[in-house]
């Protein structure tokens, strides 16, 4: 036993010491040195270490489509009794080369216990770009072939079709990604997505649906075509924004000179496997769609309603009681709805006003919003719980919902139905009787304000003095006036408060984030992956929306990097914060595990949202 004992405490001691051995802390930079214009490409900056407070360069003359995207590696080897560990965390950007000429990539910076470490530089050559890669042309007329002479670009080519390129903030478009073939077709893998900065996204297509196959006929030439991806795109800000290109990969299987008859059927052989073929040779191929641009225009100011909230779409508004006529102390049911087709997802339902006497708790908000080959569609929903305490006539006033209807090209305001509540007193309800006789004793105790007078000595005053005009009088007079002001200026200014909805969303910005990030860390504990990211979004974009009063569908990566150097937030604040919402619209496409992706974004919001609460006031 002592044998074994001894053992074990002279491993656990080399585990320690090998262990906390330090080493050498290295901090490097790589990339291509030779890109074409227009060429998207990676740079990794890596640290054999835990590293923080990462600061990237500002990659001038290059454009960033995503990053820094973060990953870290570990391993522990023990051979021979030595042991081998290994840590690496990168920080991973995707860029692209928009001019010719020599271009350096300054150096990035991380902290390591306490100590900054800069990288090396990178020398980067932009030559101009070359003819346009096979298979990317998306015009079945061109004749261009590979050097099989099998294959023509026009055999086999994809395209992004929009629905529309010209739209104002918040309308949808929908972007459907298509392969077009005259040739079998297998192993499709897509190596990179298309990125939409300026725009909110929704997927349309379910990847347990699988790829739909049709026929089309162009140019006389009968062509299969499967749509591998569509998107729903919400613009957050004017101007002409671009959707990069999306890159496949596959392989195509083309008859050669000994067997080029052709089946009849395009379906005998699309995906089927050539092994047992001869005459059939694979040809690797990679697919490129062309770089779209959308012209983003403004919501028209002319007649544009107060209570417009972003709404972009076409809507239906309705509201629901469950009674009308009950007692004191017992609950109603109001509930608002939106249904329709659009940006549903990032507008709010309106909020009606309650009669002062009622008591009105926080709304439940529930959405049920679906998505198919037309879009986003589906319905939100606001239910009340309101209890009126006291017997009386109430009137809950209607509600205006004002949306934009990009179609009709104007606001359609729709108002919700109003309703007129009658409350009885309760039996048990008796806080507002009085029961009075002509005798003192006759006053019956009722709730908790009347009691019995009860009946003392009374007090004797010399003839000739008198309150009025006394010390006490005008001290008494004073005190009631001052308290009067101060109770009718507070009365005012709460009232004000009340008013102003948008003091009302700043101070509540953080309590309903807080919710947000409670939804998102239930859906993290559950895998729920989709309504995680859509929960984090929500609560990070509406942290902002409601903590300066600004329209969501006016909120941009920008917008937020000027708001925040408005109220003089730290730059480091600054920087975490857009970094916290580029990984939140990124982090569902990022390599590594999708359960620690999640883990990341969810502290990462906490941090940030806790850090702006202390910092902006």
């Amino acid at each position: 036993m002592n044998i074994k004992f001894g053992y074990l405490l002279v491993f656990v001691s080399l585990l320690f010491s090998q262990i906390m051995q330090g080493q050498n802390v290295t901090f490097r930079a790589s990339t291509k040195s030779l890109v074409e214009v227009g060429e998207q490409f990676r740079v990794v900056f890596e640290v054999n270490a835990e590293g923080s407070d990462f600061s990237g360069p500002d990659f001038k003359g290059f454009s960033i489509l995503t990053g820094p995207m973060v990953s870290t590696s570990s391993s522990i080897q023990i051979v021979n009794g030595k042991m081998d560990r290994t840590f690496s965390q990168t920080y991973t950007y995707i860029i692209a080369a928009s001019s010719v000429g020599d271009f350096t990539i300054e150096s990035a910076s991380v902290t390591v216990d306490g100590k900054k470490y800069n990288s090396n530089r990178l020398a980067v050559k932009v030559g101009a770009a070359a003819s346009k890669p096979q298979g990317s042309n998306n015009n079945p007329s061109s004749s261009t072939q590979n050097p099989s002479g099998a294959l023509t670009a026009d055999d086999l080519y994809i395209k992004a079709i929009p629905d529309k390129k010209n739209v104002v903030v918040g309308e949808q478009i929908i972007v459907t990604y298509r392969i077009y073939t005259r040739v079998p077709v297998s192993s499709l893998t897509v190596t990179k997505l298309s990125s939409f900065p300026g725009f909110w996204t929704k997927n349309l297509l379910s990847e347990e649906e699988g790829i739909k196959q049709s026929t089309q006929i162009i140019n006389g030439i009968e062509y299969v075509i499967a749509d591998v991806r569509k998107v729903a795109l919400f613009p957050q800000k004017i101007g002409k924004l671009s959707i990069e290109p999306m890159e496949l990969e596959c392989v195509a299987q083309v008859r050669t000179q000994a067997g080029r008859q052709q089946s009849r059927d395009p379906f005998e052989s699309f995906f089927n496997d050539p092994f047992f073929n001869r005459n059939i040779q694979n040809i690797p191929k990679k697919l490129i769609s062309e770089p779209i641009s959308i012209e983003v225009q403004a919501l028209p100011v002319a007649r544009k309603p107060q209570q417009f909230n972003g709404a972009v779409g076409q809507f239906g508004f309705q509201s629901v009681i469950d009674r009308t006529e009950i007692n004191t102390s017992e609950a109603i049911n109001i509930s608002l709805t939106i249904t329709g087709s659009g940006n549903i997802e990032l507008i709010e339902v309106p909020r009606p006003v309650f009669p002062a006497d009622f008591e009105v708790y926080e709304p439940k908000i529930s959405s049920d919003i679906k998505t198919g080959p037309n879009g986003v569609s589906g319905s939100k929903k606001a239910e009340y719980l309101v209890i009126p305490r006291y017997a009386g006539s109430y009137e809950i006033e209607p509600v205006d919902f004002v949306y934009f209807d990009p179609r009709k090209k104007e606001y359609i305001s729709l108002k919700s139905q109003g309703f007129e509540i009658k409350v009885e007193k309760g039996s048990g309800d008796s806080g507002r009787e009085t029961a009075l006789t002509t005798a003192q004793e006759g006053i019956r105790y009722l709730g908790s304000d009347i009691r019995h007078i009860k009946l003392k000595d009374k007090n004797l005053k010399p003839k000739e003095s008198y309150f009025f005009a006394s010390t006490a009088y005008f001290v008494l007079t004073i005190g009631a006036l001052l308290l009067f002001a101060f109770a009718y200026i507070y009365t005012q200014k709460q009232r004000r408060l009340n008013q102003n909805q948008s003091l009302v969303k700043n101070r509540k910005a953080t309590k309903v984030a807080r919710k947000k990030l409670s939804n998102a860390q239930q859906y993290l504990k559950n895998k729920d992956q989709n309504a995680f990211y859509a929960e984090m979004s929500q609560a990070l974009w509406g942290y902002i929306s409601d903590k300066f009063t600004i329209s969501r569908s006016e909120l941009s990566f920008e917008n937020v990097q000027l708001i925040l150097k408005e109220k003089d937030a730290p730059e480091e604040l600054t920087e975490q914060f857009i970094q916290t919402l580029n990984n939140c619209e990124y982090a569902r496409f990022a390599p590594g595990e999708v359960g620690k992706k999640m883990d990341d974004l969810y502290n990462q919001g906490i941090e940030v949202i806790t850090k702006a609460e202390r910092a902006i006031k």
